[in-house]
């Protein structure tokens, strides 16, 4: 009695539920937009891109632990300025939501 009710329960679920697990027919869509040709890299950018590549392909065994300390200030000071000088507008969620309601209540 038990393995008949156990049976009919794995059956029921098998065809309660359809399998997801089908190849698709098609191929899928890209819903990405395709990313714009960036604009002209200020010369000051390009100084610093080329710089942590530098620091980059650096052997870095052969320099003391001062020196290490050093590259890795360098670089942390370098990838602060290129996040700043990003010129990036970056607005929060909280911030969207509350002009939203201005919207909406104006």
């Amino acid at each position: 009695m038990k393995k008949i009710v156990i049976l009919l329960l794995m059956v029921s679920s098998l065809a309660a539920f359809p399998n997801t697990v089908m190849a698709a027919e098609n191929a899928p869509i890209n819903t990405t937009a395709p990313t714009p040709a960036p604009a002209e890299i200020p010369a000051e950018v390009k100084v610093m891109l080329n710089r942590l590549e530098e620091i980059k392909a650096l052997d870095k065994s052969t320099l003391s632990r001062s020196e290490r300390k050093e590259l890795r200030r360098e670089v942390r000071t370098i990838k602060k300025d290129l996040r700043a000088a990003g010129n990036g507008l970056y607005i929060s969620s909280g911030a969207i939501i509350i002009i939203l309601l201005l919207i909406i209540i104006l």
